[in-house]
């Protein structure tokens, strides 16, 4: 008999590959399904997700252990399921082999189970750092393919984070590692409503609103629940904190946040704006996201409304607000720790997509904001085609609008466009977040 927490596992990755889910989100309701709590569910979840961050190193074991080069992508499934356990959990072999044979024959077919068996006995024989050495490319003659597979992003990915380090991009490796490691859980107090103090777990570094929780429900903290505090990268934290902090001339009365869903930054933006007198208008594009930007703003003041509008076409005239924010749709590539399945899903054609959009949203967020007041550009992704390429095309198209320097003091965070900022998972433990402040002259 298959246990229950394998099969959520499984059925969490078929989720993804078929359906296009985020793990993070079909996560609740699988184990909800299941009835899996405690123990249970901490191992369905290190199982599900950590399978997904390995992929790419365990399909590469994967195909040196089989005979014939392709399988039903239900056993490819399984087969990573049964990897992971082998070479990145301490599940013993015989138990996470005979498992995972169970679970062949309940989710991927009875004639699937002699295959199952017979590769994961093979990869049982070496640890991960062996077949790694054994499968990866050598690191001398092909340094981007061994990072691909060492670290299980795809090839362009690897590419793309190299550039965006620049001259430090000996630190690939660590950065790589970090977007394999889970994600802390971090807390933030929404100011005026919420004090830290009453979150449990420790203050973060950078964010003054933040506290990294020590384990347990987010949801069972009272603030939490009450929603007067909520689940927040602390990289999300400094976006919002960097819109505020910046000095505008002339009056403050009125901020944007253009495309704002789901509401996390508009929730921490709007506390921020009601301690000055302030008011914040949250837009976003879908109805469904809007809606839950609504719920993020429950019982918050500083709200003007929440709209419903393409921020590429907005509705209000120039030079109605004295701060904008534009978190802008990106490749999410950022935030590969708590969204493990975005580098398979993602494509390099993707960003000849989004790059567009990301000019157009940000040039008509710096005609809504009047002379004097400020844009901050972001975007969950170090890909420069993404970021300082991005704001520096708005700069050379016009000239009523400068860079300057992000007004938060940050340890070790240039951005490769001098005065921008770019955070790091591996040198700051927060999504990898870009952050650049534009201001209308």
């Amino acid at each position: 008999m298959t246990d229950a927490a394998r099969l959520a596992a499984y059925d969490v990755l078929r989720a993804v590959r078929t359906d296009d889910a985020y793990a993070n989100l079909v996560l609740p309701q699988v184990l909800r399904r299941h009835r899996l709590t405690g123990r249970d569910a901490a191992f369905a979840t290190e199982l599900a997700s950590g399978t997904l961050r390995r992929q790419g190193s365990y399909d590469a074991v994967v195909d040196a252990c089989l005979d014939r080069g392709k399988v039903q992508p239900r056993v490819r499934d399984v087969l990573r399921l049964g990897a992971h356990q082998l070479l990145g959990m301490r599940v013993e072999d015989h138990a996470a082999v005979s498992a995972t044979v169970d679970l062949a024959r309940a989710r991927a077919g009875p004639r699937s189970a002699g295959l199952v068996n017979a590769v994961l006995r093979r990869i049982a024989a070496d640890d991960l750092d062996t077949w790694l050495a054994r499968v990866a490319p050598d690191a001398t003659d092909d340094p981007v393919g061994h990072a691909s597979v060492a670290h299980s992003h795809p090839r362009w990915v690897v590419e793309a984070f190299a550039e965006a380090l620049g001259e430090r991009r000996t630190e690939l490796p660590e950065l790589l590692a970090a977007d394999n490691a889970p994600p802390r859980v971090v807390l933030v107090a929404r100011p005026g409503r919420a004090d830290v103090a009453e979150l449990p777990g420790v203050p973060t570094a950078l964010s003054p609103y933040g506290v990294v929780l020590e384990g347990g429900d987010p949801g069972s903290v009272p603030a939490v629940a009450e929603g007067r505090a909520g689940v927040q990268d602390e990289g999300s934290q400094l976006v919002a904190l960097a819109l505020a902090e910046a000095e505008v001339k002339g009056e403050d009365r009125r901020w944007l946040d253009l495309c704002a869903g789901p509401g996390g930054k508009a929730a921490l933006l709007a506390a921020l704006a009601a301690a000055r007198g302030a008011r914040l208008v949250a837009n976003e594009v879908q109805p469904h996201r809007a809606e839950l930007v609504t719920r993020a703003l429950r019982g918050a003041d500083g709200v003007e409304e929440v709209t419903v509008h393409d921020g590429t076409t907005p509705p209000w005239p120039a030079g109605s607000f004295d701060r904008v924010l534009v978190d802008a749709p990106c490749s999410g590539l950022g935030a590969l720790r708590r969204r493990p399945e975005a580098r398979w899903r993602r494509r390099p054609q993707d960003l000849r997509e989004l790059v567009p959009l990301q000019r157009i949203l940000l040039g008509a967020a710096v005609d809504l904001v009047r002379p004097g007041g400020v844009v901050l550009y972001a975007t969950c992704s170090p890909v420069v085609a993404e970021t300082s390429d991005v704001v520096s095309s708005v700069l050379v198209g016009r000239d009523d609008v400068r860079l300057e320097p992000v007004p938060l003091d940050l340890p070790d965070a240039p951005g490769t466009l001098a005065g921008t900022v770019q955070l790091w998972p591996h040198r700051h433990g927060t999504d990898a977040m870009f952050l650049g402040l534009l201001r209308r002259v």
